[in-house]
C-alpha cells in the first residue's frame, strides 16, 4: 500500500499525541496509540496490550509527576508490509531541578504501525537507548 501526503501526517500526529499523552499522565490515551495487541519494549521488559501499556504508562506518571518531556525528531517513515515502518531519534529530558532540564535518556525508536477504522497505531515500538 502506498503511503499518501495523509498517512505521513497522521503518522506524525500519532507520535506527538504519544509523547503528549505519556508526559501529561494520560494512560489511557496513550494507551490508545497502539492497537490493542500492541506491543512496547522498553529495555527494560516489553509490554503487551491495552492493560499492560496503560500499567506501564502508569507506572512512568507516578515516577515522574509531570515532569518528563519526550523529544523525538529526524522522523523517518516507510511503506512496510502490512502498513508502515518507523524510526526517530529521541531524548527523554527530566523537568526541574537545579540546573534546569536533564536529559536522561538519548536513543531510536523503531517502529511497526497499521492503519485501522481509527487511524494509524503502532503494532510494536522498541526503543534502543544510546548507553
Amino acid at each position: 500500500m502506498a503511503l499518501t501526503t495523509d498517512d505521513h501526517v497522521a503518522i506524525q500526529q500519532l507520535y506527538a499525541r504519544y509523547n503528549h499523552a505519556i508526559d501529561s499522565g494520560k494512560a489511557g490515551d496513550w494507551a490508545a496509540t497502539f492497537t490493542p495487541d500492541g506491543v512496547f519494549n522498553s529495555g527494560q521488559g516489553e509490554f503487551k496490550g491495552t492493560d499492560a501499556l496503560a500499567q506501564f504508562a502508569s507506572g512512568f506518571a507516578g515516577q515522574f509527576k509531570g515532569k518528563a518531556r519526550h523529544w523525538t525528531n529526524n522522523l523517518v517513515v516507510d511503506e512496510a508490509p502490512g502498513g508502515a515502518s518507523g524510526t526517530c531519534y529521541l531524548a527523554l529530558y527530566r523537568l526541574g531541578g537545579e540546573g534546569g532540564p536533564k536529559i536522561l535518556v538519548t536513543g531510536i525508536y523503531r517502529d511497526e504501525l497499521v492503519k485501522g477504522a481509527g487511524g494509524w497505531r503502532f503494532t510494536k515500538r522498541v526503543v534502543a537507548g544510546d548507553a
